[in-house]
């Protein structure tokens, strides 16, 4: 493991901050700074971290300085035929690998192919006293320490400053299509169950205000196949749609209104107050419009799910996150005193106690 000037002199101001007991707030182009709770502490930025290590086309996999721009990332891929399937958000320019790890946050895709934490092979850190680990490795077939890794995914920096990420990437679909349906909420969720079932190269499903609309993703024969199998209407220039979704660009999000992302099972009832979009196949809600903390939070433990207040101007003090149950508390606990035993990094992004 080489160890830089640049590492060597992260590590040194993160051991003396263990040493005054002083926060750090880990950020990289800063474009998440919204999600989760206000940052807090002294910046200590990682966007001098860029460039790509490694870019093997034939395995599949991409290792990356964590500042780089994720769009530089995208580009390359795009270059050997490749992507990152769980197609993450930029939300800005500045938008960086190591942020979209960190944020753990994903695109249409990922209902279909998997969650960021499923592709993420290797990581390397610097932990709270200082010390640089790596863990995983650059090949699919190495994978000691990947648990670990993967707990990097979604941790919004408070378990170690990123400074490097492995990601296994995936080829291009050859052909895609997308299909519109003009369909209730109750009837929309019905179809995406029944055809969630089926041998179909389903890549993306999103409903909003009585349309849903259905990509399918792959082989020429098979996307054909499928279009003639569901019916519906294809929908030109969906690609931009796709990305406006993605990138939350599209008038439902534009309300300076506050914006609950529900993950609840995709079989749960269709929700009838509110102005609603459903992605992955129901499994993902966004409202907007609702204040009712409380009452979000229970609608979604009803059906055995979670609600996160995305988007908000002032989020409630208990965080915007949904409430942990004791014992996974009291595992985020443990897991925060190994990795950042003087609790340095990013304190309070994640839930009050952390």
């Amino acid at each position: 493991m080489r160890v830089t000037e640049e590492l060597k002199s992260l590590g040194e101001r993160i051991r003396a901050a263990a040493t005054q007991r002083r926060a750090l707030r880990i950020r990289g182009g800063g474009s998440k700074d919204f999600y989760g709770a206000a940052p807090q502490g002294e910046l200590l930025e990682t966007t001098h971290l860029t460039g790509i290590v490694d870019c093997e086309p034939s395995e599949l996999v991409i290792t990356a300085r964590a500042g780089t721009a994720l769009a530089a990332i995208e580009q390359r891929l795009t270059e050997h035929g490749q992507m990152l399937a769980f197609e993450p958000p930029r939300f800005g320019e500045r938008a960086t690998i190591g942020g979209a790890v960190a944020s753990g946050l994903c695109g249409p895709r990922r209902a279909y192919c998997g969650a960021l934490r499923d592709f993420v092979l290797g990581v390397q850190i610097i932990d709270g006293r200082g010390d640089l680990l790596r863990f995983g490795g650059r090949v699919i077939k190495n994978v000691a320490g990947f648990d670990v890794a993967r707990l990097m995914a979604g941790s919004l920096g408070t378990l170690g400053l990123l400074t490097e990420v492995t990601l296994k990437t995936v080829p291009r679909p050859k052909a895609e299509c997308t299909l519109q349906f003009e369909l209730d909420q109750p009837l929309a969720l019905e179809r995406m169950s029944q055809w969630a079932a089926r041998p179909l190269p389903l890549s993306a499903t999103a409903w909003h205000g009585g349309r849903l609309l259905v990509r399918l993703s792959g082989a020429q024969a098979a996307v054909r196949a499928a279009r003639q199998a569901l019916g519906g209407e294809c929908l030109e220039g969906a690609g931009e749609y796709w990305e406006a979704l993605r990138e939350q660009r599209l008038e439902f999000f534009d309300a300076a209104q506050p914006l609950w992302r529900l993950s609840l099972p995709a079989h749960a009832p269709p929700l009838t107050s509110g102005d609603i979009l459903l992605e992955w196949g129901g499994a993902l809600r966004w409202l907007r419009g609702s204040v009712d903390v409380d009452g979000v939070r229970a609608l979604a433990s009803r059906f055995g799910g979670h609600a996160t207040l995305f988007r908000a101007c002032t989020k409630p003090p208990e965080g915007p996150f949904h409430p942990l149950s004791p014992s996974m508390l009291a595992l985020h606990r443990r897991l925060k005193a190994v990795f950042d035993p003087q609790g340095l990094f990013n304190p309070g992004r994640l839930y009050p106690t952390l």
